[in-house]
């Protein structure tokens, strides 16, 4: 049975919390050209109650983007950045030392998929209006990640990580986690699994999805967790 938002539920040693994409928040950017709507974020280790937004490890957000321009930098930080819905944006990344062309990363197709750094200087051109965009932040050093696009229902993975968000993009799908009842997610909903502070050996779950829609699957570890808990075993 599916839990409202903020509302986890446990499954063994993993606990669930169903994000509904109609209850996040929007907060509109300064220079007035999108809002972000963040999911879900890590702050880094020993990162006080109430810290800065951009004192994290990871964090995962959507965006719309009404208007062209440059992108906030992030030092330190690598970006995964996904188009959800729109005709699509184009992104002229350069160097930060010299100002010559890096690359050109395109997205024009729903699921189109671009990685760079926080900190490389990019101008976003949008294909024709306004475009949202799925986006992950890792911090490099204080966390690490995976990131797949799921689009084949009816399979079974085993995933092994302290939290795994999977965040439903087209379509409707069922997650099964370690057997317990199916969540239903529709466009736009996340399905987080913590396992966090378990045993190194509780830690695995296994993920089954049924139903056609795709699904964004984001594997995270903050890494001075694992360095703690083998610190620990010496």
């Amino acid at each position: 049975m599916s839990q409202p938002q903020d509302k986890a539920h446990e499954t063994g040693t993993a606990q669930l919390t169903l994000l509904r994409g109609a209850d996040l928040v929007a907060s509109p950017w300064k220079n007035g050209g999108g809002v972000t709507r963040e999911i879900a974020l890590a702050h880094l280790p020993g990162a006080v109650p109430g810290a800065a937004p951009g004192e994290f490890a990871w964090r995962v957000s959507v965006a719309d983007v009404a208007q062209a321009g440059p992108f906030s930098r992030f030092e330190g930080v690598a970006r995964t950045l996904v188009l959800l819905e729109g005709a699509g944006m184009v992104l002229a990344e350069t160097s930060a030392e010299s100002g010559a062309h890096v690359h050109t990363h395109t997205l024009t197709r729903a699921l189109d998929v671009a990685r760079f750094d926080g900190e490389a200087p990019i101008d976003a051109r949008l294909v024709d209006g306004p475009t949202r965009d799925f986006n992950l932040m890792v911090r490099r050093g204080a966390a690490r990640a995976t990131f797949e696009v799921w689009r084949d229902g009816n399979v079974a993975r085993r995933i092994e990580a302290d939290t795994v968000l999977l965040y439903c993009a087209q379509g409707v799908a069922k997650v099964r986690v370690n057997g317990a009842e199916p969540t239903a997610l529709a466009a736009g909903d996340t399905l987080r699994i913590d396992t966090a502070g378990a045993a190194d050996s509780a830690r695995a779950v296994r993920i089954e999805t049924q139903g056609e829609g795709a699904l964004l699957a984001i594997a995270l570890d903050v890494v001075s967790a694992h360095a703690d808990r083998e610190h620990s075993r010496t």
